[in-house]
C-alpha cells in the first residue's frame, strides 16, 4: 500500500484526538500506520512540519468571516475557538506550530485579523501587532479550557473556581474578546482626536 501525506496527517490527527500531543511521537505514528519511521520522512521533514499540517486540518473550519472590522475579528476568534476545541491539546498543538511558522491556515488568519484591525483604522506599524494580541488571548484562553476539561474529565477535585464547569467558558471567551476589540476601538479614538 502506498502512503500518501493525507493518510500521515489523518493518523496523526486521530492520535492526537485519542492520545494528546505528548504522545503523538513519529514512532507511535508509524506504528499505527505499519511503516518504519523513515517512510514518514519521505512526507515530511521534520515532526514540526508533520504538526503545522496537523495544524491546518483543525483549522480547515477556520474561514473568512463577513461584516465590518468587529464582526470579522469576532467571528473569526470564535471560529478559531470552536476549531481548536474539536481536538484533544488543540490549542497547544497550533500554538506551537504558529510559533515555529509551521501553520499556513494560522498565517491566513493573522492576515484576515490584521486587514480587520487595519480597516478599524490601526496604523499599519501596530495592525499585525494587534491582530497577535488578539491570537494570542484565542490561543491561550482555549489551553487554558482545554486544561480545565482535562482536569474536569479525569476527576481532579478542582477548587470550584477552577473548574471549567464553574461558569459559562463561551461567556468568559466573549467577554474577553469583547474587552479586546472595545481597547482596538478605543486606541482608535484617541489616536484620532490626536490628529483631529
Amino acid at each position: 500500500m502506498q502512503l500518501h501525506k493525507r493518510d500521515v496527517v489523518d493518523a496523526a490527527t486521530a492520535l492526537l484526538d485519542t492520545y494528546g500531543m505528548a504522545d503523538l511521537t513519529m514512532r507511535r505514528l508509524a506504528r499505527e500506520l505499519a511503516v518504519s519511521p523513515g517512510a514518514l520522512y519521505w512526507h515530511f521533514a521534520n515532526k514540526q512540519q508533520l504538526l503545522g499540517a496537523v495544524a491546518d486540518r483543525i483549522l480547515i473550519s477556520a474561514g473568512d468571516v463577513a461584516g465590518d472590522w468587529r464582526e470579522r475579528i469576532g467571528g473569526i476568534c470564535v471560529q478559531l475557538r470552536d476549531a481548536l476545541l474539536s481536538h484533544t491539546d488543540g490549542a497547544e498543538l497550533v500554538s506551537a506550530s504558529f510559533a515555529a511558522g509551521q501553520s499556513q491556515a494560522m498565517t491566513q488568519i493573522l492576515a484576515r485579523l490584521t486587514n480587520a484591525a487595519a480597516e478599524a483604522g490601526v496604523d499599519a506599524a501596530h495592525a499585525e501587532l494587534a491582530a497577535r494580541t488578539v491570537l494570542y488571548y484565542v490561543l491561550g484562553f482555549t489551553a487554558d479550557e482545554q486544561s480545565r476539561l482535562q482536569w474536569d474529565a479525569a476527576g481532579a477535585q478542582l477548587p470550584e473556581a477552577q473548574s471549567v464547569l464553574a461558569d459559562d467558558p463561551s461567556a468568559r471567551f466573549a467577554f474577553g474578546l469583547g474587552l479586546l476589540v472595545d481597547g482596538i476601538r478605543a486606541k482608535i479614538r484617541v489616536l484620532q482626536r490626536e490628529f483631529d
